[in-house]
């Protein structure tokens, strides 16, 4: 189980859950949060692809950087050229529409005053933020490496819960190759 403490002192947890077939076969995660210990939301369903694409993109940003390399600091290396973007964001879906919770992560640049340069320097923080049914919400401002070690964790428990396969791959059977059951 993942979780972030927030800058309000409270901890959300985050747990993949298995999305099973009609056979009772598991082929993606939906998240389950709980803030507390206490039931926040569910979130994110067949959304673990996107965290594995995510988990190798905060990794090769902070690794050489690419567009990031702009950004000195390891830290402040994220996926993508823009400034102040969303990585992310999953909420819960019922068929009439979205209701329920929510979780996004944003990237923000932050200028902080530096008095013994006399200059203003530039940080990029992800806010990962987690809303309840109620409106509710949470925060947590992490650094790259943070989100890493987040996301990362979050895909090697997923990919327990699908009985080991890869959520950066496709599986070669089932959907769309021809094979029924």
């Amino acid at each position: 189980m993942g979780g972030l403490r927030c800058v309000d002192g409270s901890y959300l947890s985050v747990t993949p859950i298995a999305c099973r077939d009609s056979v009772g076969r598991p082929y993606e995660i939906t998240l389950e949060l709980h803030r507390d210990g206490t039931p926040y939301g569910s979130v994110g369903e067949r959304c673990g692809w996107l965290l594995a694409r995510l988990a190798r993109g905060v990794d090769e940003a902070r690794r050489d950087g690419g567009a990031a390399g702009r950004w000195a600091d390891p830290d402040d290396r994220f996926p993508g050229e823009a400034s102040d973007s969303e990585l992310f964001s999953f909420r819960y879906r019922t068929r009439s529409g979205a209701g329920g919770g929510e979780l996004r992560c944003q990237l923000r640049t932050i200028p902080r005053w530096q008095p013994v340069t006399g200059e203003w320097r530039l940080t990029r923080r992800a806010y990962v933020e987690a809303w309840c049914a109620t409106g509710v919400g949470t925060r947590a401002v992490l650094t790259s490496a943070e989100l890493s070690g987040f996301v990362r964790g979050l895909v090697e428990e997923a990919e327990g819960c699908l009985d080991g396969r890869d959520l950066a791959r496709n599986p070669v059977q089932g959907a769309g190759t021809g094979e029924s059951r």
